[in-house]
C-alpha cells in the first residue's frame, strides 16, 4: 500500500514537472486547450493544465533572414537575367504567424519571386543595374504589406547578385573598356593642352620681362649718353669761357701797358694764325697791308674802349 502511494506521488510530481514551462528571452509559446487557441506565453515561468493544455508552437522573435536562390526575371526590354535576394524579417504577432499561413518561409520565398518579377518587369536593363536601392525599397514595401496578415514584419530586402546573360556582360565589359580609354584620351589631351598653355604663358612672360629689361637698358643708356653730352658741353663751355677770359685779361694787360700799333698788329696776325689753325672752313683775310692796318686800328679802338 505504501509503495502504491509513493508511486502515485512520484507520478504526480513528474506530471507537475512536465507541465511547468519556462519561456526564454526573445521567444513566445502558443498554448492551446483542447485544440483551440488559449493564450500566448511571454518570457517567464508558466503552468499548463495536464491533459488539457499543450504548447502548439514555440515562436522565435529574433530577426531572421532567408537567402533565396537566383530567380529568372525578364526586364522591360526583354533581357532575361538571374537575380538572387535576401529577405530579413521578424515575427511581430506569434498568433497570426502560427495560424495565418501553413509554411511561412515557403510563402515568403514564393512571394519574393513574384514581387521581384513584377518590379524588374517594369524596368529596363540599365535601370535594373543602376537602381538597386529603388528595387530593394519597392520589394520591402510590397512584401511587408503582403505578410502583415501572417504576423511577419519585413525589415529589409537586399539583392545579392544581378547576373545578365553572357552576351550582355561581354558588351558591358567592352563598353566599360571603351569608356575608360575615352576618359584616358581626354585626360591626356587635357594634360597636353595645359602643358602647352603653361609653356606659352612662360614664353610670353619671358618675352615681356626681356622687353622690360631691354627698355630699361635703353633708358639707362640714353640717360648715360645724355649725361655724357651734358658734361662735354659743359666742358666746352668752360673752355670757351676760359679762353675768352684769357683774351680779355691779355687785352686788358695790353691796354694798361700802353701797347703801340705795331704790337697790336702783331697780335692781330697771331689771332689770324690761330684762326687758320681752327675748325673754321672759311677765313676772311684783309687783301692788303692797309686792311691789316685797318684791322689793327679796329682792335686798338676796342682796346681803348
Amino acid at each position: 500500500m505504501e509503495i502504491a502511494i509513493v508511486v502515485v506521488l512520484v507520478l504526480i510530481l513528474v506530471l507537475i514537472a512536465m507541465n511547468i514551462k519556462i519561456v526564454p528571452q526573445a521567444h513566445s509559446f502558443i498554448v492551446e486547450r483542447l485544440g483551440a487557441y488559449k493564450e500566448t506565453w511571454d518570457v517567464g515561468l508558466h503552468f499548463m493544465v495536464p491533459f488539457l493544455d499543450r504548447v502548439a508552437r514555440k515562436v522565435d522573435l529574433k530577426e531572421q533572414y532567408c537567402d533565396f536562390p537566383p530567380q529568372p526575371v525578364i526586364t522591360q526590354d526583354n533581357v532575361t537575367m538571374q537575380i538572387d535576394s535576401i529577405v530579413f524579417f521578424r515575427i511581430s504577432d506569434p498568433k497570426a504567424y502560427t495560424y495565418g499561413v501553413r509554411n511561412p518561409i515557403g510563402a515568403i520565398e514564393n512571394l519574393t519571386a513574384t514581387t521581384l518579377r513584377n518590379v524588374i518587369g517594369s524596368m529596363t536593363l540599365d535601370e535594373t543595374l543602376t537602381s538597386r536601392d529603388q528595387i530593394n525599397a519597392q520589394m520591402q514595401d510590397a512584401l511587408d504589406i503582403a505578410t502583415d496578415p501572417w504576423g511577419i514584419k519585413i525589415t529589409r530586402v537586399e539583392l545579392k547578385n544581378i547576373n545578365p546573360p553572357e552576351q550582355i556582360r561581354d558588351a558591358m565589359e567592352k563598353q566599360m573598356k571603351a569608356e575608360r580609354e575615352k576618359r584616358e584620351k581626354i585626360l591626356f589631351a587635357e594634360g597636353e593642352k595645359q602643358s602647352a598653355i603653361t609653356v606659352a604663358e612662360g614664353e610670353k612672360q619671358s618675352k615681356i620681362l626681356q622687353a622690360e629689361a631691354d627698355k630699361q637698358a635703353t633708358i639707362l643708356k640714353a640717360e648715360a649718353e645724355k649725361e655724357k653730352q651734358i658734361r662735354e658741353a659743359e666742358g666746352r663751355a668752360e673752355a670757351i669761357r676760359s679762353v675768352q677770359k684769357a683774351n680779355a685779361d691779355g687785352i686788358a694787360m695790353l691796354k694798361e701797358a700802353g701797347a703801340d700799333e705795331s704790337v697790336l698788329t702783331i697780335k692781330s696776325l697771331e689771332a689770324f694764325e690761330k684762326a687758320a689753325n681752327g675748325q673754321a672752313t672759311k677765313i676772311i683775310v684783309p687783301s692788303s697791308i692797309a686792311g691789316v692796318a685797318g684791322l689793327a686800328e679796329s682792335i686798338k679802338e676796342v682796346v681803348k674802349n
